[in-house]
């Protein structure tokens, strides 16, 4: 008998019936079967919806939401409204995933209690290549400070150069992340709804400046599929107000969270100072 989940995979779709399938087959052949998939609908017209119901005996725990269309921020915010596990990650439709996905995230916060935020590496998939590549041979590895998470997590170029040469093996990505259900309740965390791009980023962003801890690993589990017709792929000027907009969002919370860890430590080093000079009294 299994026991309660600890982890809700959140699948925000819209109009994927050509690679939903694929997503379902590999979340359906994990090491770890037991956590919850969490299906968001965003108002699709296509076979979305039979396809995602199809699956419903493959899986241990299984629910889909049914939305009007409201965006990707919106379908991911109505998911994380409804997590009932201790932990959280995402998933796009039209990605999959290697049999040791979602153990990982579980295995992870186990492993480090301490962390807030866990993350794994991602290969990057073609419509033209068999093979999957790896994003980056940069390694990444252990328990990071805050301003080496805020520099793995960030890209301040954003959508512009979205190239191998910037990647890290983390990035400002949702769906390599697991997040602590605790955090986003405490806080009232919700992904920004007026954002075309870099929406994710600003979420993590913000998640990290309220908490402490963030371990990392580059090794890939998750496979990010670069289809032709993704908005993200194809550039226009209506990007640029959206990401101008995003890295100064970005950037404030940045700089506010530093400063505030800065005056902390030296608040801290004042107290013990003054505690010595008590004793040496």
């Amino acid at each position: 008998m299994l026991k309660q989940p600890e982890l809700t995979v959140i699948m925000p779709v819209y109009n994927v019936e050509a690679y939903l399938g694929r997503a379902l087959d590999h979340l359906a052949n994990q090491t770890d079967p037991n956590f919850k998939l969490l299906i968001v609908n965003d108002g699709s017209t296509d076979e979305t919806r039979q396809i995602a119901e199809s699956y419903r005996q493959q899986f241990h725990h299984f629910k889909i939401i049914n939305k009007p269309n409201g965006g990707l921020s919106d379908a991911r915010n109505v998911g994380m409204a409804n997590v009932d596990t201790p932990y959280f990650t995402f998933h796009d439709g039209d990605d999959w995933v290697d049999p040791g996905y979602t153990a990982f995230f579980v295995q992870a916060f186990h492993d480090y209690p301490d962390s807030a935020m866990v993350s794994c590496g991602f290969w990057l998939d073609y419509e033209n290549k068999p093979q999957s590549v790896i994003s980056t041979k940069k390694v990444a590895a252990g328990m990071k400070n805050r301003l080496r998470t805020y520099q793995l997590v960030t890209n301040p170029l954003g959508s512009f150069f979205n190239s191998r040469f910037l990647t890290t093996p983390v990035k400002g990505y949702t769906w390599n992340k697991g997040y602590k259900t605790s955090v986003v309740r405490k806080n009232k965390l919700r992904f920004v709804e007026n954002l075309t791009f870099m929406e994710d980023q600003i979420f993590n962003v913000q998640y990290l400046a309220l908490t402490s801890g963030f371990y990392c690993t580059s090794r890939p589990l998750y496979h990010y599929f670069q289809r032709k017709d993704s908005m993200v792929h194809d550039f226009n000027l209506k990007m640029i107000p959206d990401d101008f907009k995003a890295n100064y969002l970005i950037l404030k919370i940045i700089l506010h969270s530093l400063w505030r860890e800065r005056k902390k430590a030296r608040t801290d080093k004042q107290k013990l100072v003054q505690a010595s000079e008590r004793k040496q009294s």
